[in-house]
């Protein structure tokens, strides 16, 4: 666990550098609108973060389940893999959706107007 937390706090640390002097390199960008899209950024990959381990989470009871189901009768299994794999879909879609939600904060951010960029 150390190891995981280690690795998302030096990666948001080179985030939050890299978008602060691509940013910059325009010169024309304010100091607000800097630290705006380095706070989206960091928001953006904590927010992909914990729905990757969610449905990660989701996914292994699934698959201990289905494993476990089919364990105890394997003449089921067909019927066992049919609702795992479903399931699995709906869970992986989740984390699809966070995905894409935070693709438009990343790229197509509605609160800019706000800002004035």
């Amino acid at each position: 666990m150390k190891k995981y937390l280690c690795l998302s706090g030096v990666s948001t640390f080179f985030v939050l550098l890299f978008a602060s002097v691509l940013f910059a390199a325009d010169g024309t960008a304010s100091p607000e609108a800097i630290q705006f899209f380095s706070w989206v950024a960091v928001a953006t990959g904590i927010g992909m973060g914990l729905a990757a381990v969610g449905t990660g989470i989701g996914q292994g009871h699934g698959v201990q389940g289905a494993c476990d189901g089919i364990a105890r009768n394997p003449e089921a299994s067909g019927k066992i893999l049919t609702a795992l794999i479903l399931g699995l879909a709906m869970i992986e879609s989740l984390a699809i959706y966070a995905l894409v939600i935070e693709l438009i904060l990343l790229y197509a951010n509605p609160f800019l107007k706000y800002l004035g960029v």
